[in-house]
């Protein structure tokens, strides 16, 4: 039996795949897992029996990430399940920057008791005209889940479509259309594009990228989008721009004192995931990684451990690993599985920074006696006998 615990409601599609072998408890410090949203777990004490914590959703800052690891507890994220939602608000956006329909809408509520309205519309709506987004040039930074949704969009809008990421992957790149332009540096971007809409992670090396430098590189009237995290624009040097006209609009779904209510942003109240399908989305996702982990010892979508897959556990008994990544570790594992005259079946090892993780499926019983003498083990930080 496995306890769980749910630091926020998570959408019931998803607590709904969890099995009767899944017991929900009030007690976090009790918990096997826990299962989040945006609850800020940075101040938390967790108890020794939790082995993983699911965020459903991607962004992962209100966990401690390092703290997670070194007390052996995998920390998985849902990349890519809300991405449709995201991608939907950021071509809402860009329409919303292009032509005035917030002001539009505002003038017809503030004059909703002229019994002419329709025909003062007709003389006020020239000052809420604006332009169409078909044959503009956009440049879309990141070119991960969301990104990809978003520069085929607007392929498929009539945009040309200018695309930059060093670190594309091959599943992306498959993804990607092919009328899309591939620029080589972020530059070329700027200096192109009359529409740029990040989507990035947030990273030492990617904070305050859009810099009061990378925005003297942009066209007079640009659009920039930030619908990623508010910690890759320098707002000052945004606010700047916008109170000098160089970027006409900054569209943003991070309310922040900087940015609320300057003339030219339009600020949306992080409603980027905040979709039913999204939601449901996130929580189907993050319960199968956490089920997979559990139940078979797999990995996937971790942010502090590696990604590791050896399927179902079947007929043989897993022994899982978490470690730190050194010299010889492989070695003493195998001598004290030899000495205890247990034979492997299959083998992996997996690195990711200061971390690793093994999975060893043996064909006999694991002692108590071999259990233990794998947890002895210097720089193991945890060991889980699965099956």
């Amino acid at each position: 039996m496995y306890k769980y615990h749910c630091l926020n409601p998570i959408s019931k599609t998803g607590i709904e795949q969890l099995t009767e072998d899944y017991i929900p408890v009030d007690d976090a410090g009790a918990a096997d897992a826990i299962l989040v949203r945006s609850a800020v777990m940075h101040d938390m004490e967790f108890g020794q029996e939790l082995k993983a914590v699911a965020r459903a959703g991607a962004g992962v800052n209100n966990i401690p990430l390092d703290k997670c690891a070194k007390q052996g507890i995998v920390v998985f994220n849902t990349p890519g399940a809300n991405a449709n939602g995201v991608k939907e608000l950021v071509i809402a956006g860009m329409l919303l920057a292009s032509r005035d329909i917030v002001g539009g809408i505002s003038w017809v509520q503030e004059n909703k008791e002229d019994p002419n309205i329709s025909k003062s519309a007709e003389k006020a709506k020239k000052a809420f005209a604006g332009c169409e987004v078909e044959g503009k040039k956009l440049g879309v930074i990141g070119l991960g889940a969301i990104g990809v949704l978003v520069a085929n969009a607007a392929v498929n809008l009539g945009m040309n479509v200018y695309g930059y990421d060093p670190y594309l992957s091959v599943d992306s790149a498959w993804r990607l259309s092919r009328n899309i332009h591939h620029a080589k540096t972020a530059e070329e971007i700027y200096s192109e594009c009359d529409y740029i809409t990040i989507h990035v992670p947030a990273m030492d090396s990617t904070k305050g990228m859009i810099s009061e430098e990378a925005v003297a590189l942009m066209k007079d009237g640009v659009v920039v989008l930030n619908f990623a995290r508010n910690v890759l624009v320098d707002e000052t040097a945004m606010a700047k721009a916008l109170d000098d006209g160089h970027v006409k609009h900054y569209v943003t779904d991070f309310p922040t004192p900087e940015i609320a209510g300057k003339q030219g942003a339009i600020v949306i109240p992080h409603l980027g995931a905040s979709t039913e399908e999204s939601e449901d989305n996130c929580a189907r996702m993050a319960v199968r990684q956490l089920r997979d982990y559990l139940e078979n010892g797999n990995i996937r979508n971790s942010v502090n451990y590696p990604n590791c897959d050896m399927g179902e556990v079947g007929s043989n008994h897993r022994i899982t690993l978490l470690h730190q990544n050194i010299p010889n570790m492989i070695g003493q594992f195998t001598n004290i599985l030899a000495k205890d005259g247990m034979n492997i079946a299959d083998m992996t090892n997996k690195s990711k920074g200061e971390y690793a993780y093994t999975m060893i499926d043996v064909e006999s019983e694991v002692s108590d006696i071999a259990a233990a003498d794998l947890k002895a083990i210097d720089g193991v930080i945890r060991v889980r006998i699965i099956g």
